[in-house]
């Protein structure tokens, strides 16, 4: 069986890989279709070696490292507040919080099952009085989510996003589930964006974790929302290769210029992961 403690096994270096274009398709199609599926195996494993339990679906999509990685690099600190967009079965949230245990956070999920499912994934790892999940999606943010701001300024100390790569005219898979989570909206990018940028409080960050051809489109979008001092962190697959995931932070009302990272190398060219990478992955290092 494999074990999500490993979710980084599952990790390539080719996230735009399509297999054609077809009509743009419907989002509340999609979410229709996924919320049909009536499978509901799910298989248990680990994230950060062990210190999180991890439980997801057996069939549909699953969970590989960018959710771990993205949480790392959330500039979090004890006592502050997290929100995650498409949150999927929790992976990001527990992997936050297992690292900074004073932060609290709500996920935002399309999928009406896998928010279930991650909020057992909450209460599993203790954690369900600090995050909660909530059925929803980009940009019909459902209006519950104002009352489960931590605060009285309705905002977010941070968001994270690892948004859906494929655009809305792909092919798609064949499993629903998979197919919601992969699919990006019309908007696009530039949607969950804009409609992050209403949840985050001046001097908060927004972390995203994005295929590296929309950098460009990314970071025009960020600073139309009233972003700056954007941090771009390329994630190499092996030495020398070009980076096809990068994890790229903003900072509302951001002054800074941009800065360029010199990145994260995840695998040696022998195999197995870097010192860098197993640092993240398993010993619940900071992106720093």
């Amino acid at each position: 069986m494999h074990d999500p403690a490993r979710p980084e096994d599952q990790f390539s270096d080719s996230p735009n890989h399509m297999s054609g274009a077809a009509p743009t398709v419907n989002p509340a199609t999609l979410k229709a279709e996924a919320a049909a599926v009536t499978t509901s195996e799910t298989m248990e494993g680990y994230l950060l070696d062990r210190r999180v339990r991890y439980r997801q679906f057996t069939q549909g999509y699953r969970t590989g490292i960018e959710p771990v990685l993205m949480a790392a690099f959330v500039p979090a600190q004890p006592g502050q507040s997290v929100l995650e967009a498409g949150c999927g079965a929790g992976a990001g949230l527990l992997c936050l919080t297992s690292r900074c245990q004073d932060v609290r956070g709500v996920g935002l999920e399309a999928d009406g099952a896998t928010a279930q499912l991650a909020m057992q994934n909450m209460r599993d790892n203790d954690c369900a009085t600090r995050v909660t999940i909530l059925h929803g999606s980009i940009p019909d943010v459902p209006p519950a989510l104002r009352q489960l701001t931590p605060g009285d300024n309705g905002r977010f100390h941070h968001a994270m996003a690892n948004p859906p790569w494929h655009p809305a005219d792909h092919t798609g898979a064949s499993d629903a589930r998979r197919r919601l989570a992969m699919t990006m909206p019309e908007g696009g990018w530039e949607e969950w964006i804009t409609t992050l940028a209403r949840w985050v409080l001046p001097g908060g960050s927004l972390t995203l974790a994005l295929p590296a051809s929309v950098v460009d489109r990314a970071c025009e979008a960020l600073r139309h929302s009233g972003f700056g001092s954007l941090t771009l962190l390329p994630l190499w697959p092996k030495q020398g290769r070009a980076a096809k995931i990068v994890l790229l932070r903003a900072i509302q009302g951001g002054r800074g210029m941009f800065s360029l990272l010199p990145g994260l190398v995840l695998h040696r060219d022998e195999g197995g992961y870097t010192a860098q990478s197993e640092a993240i992955l398993r010993e619940a290092n900071a992106l720093s």
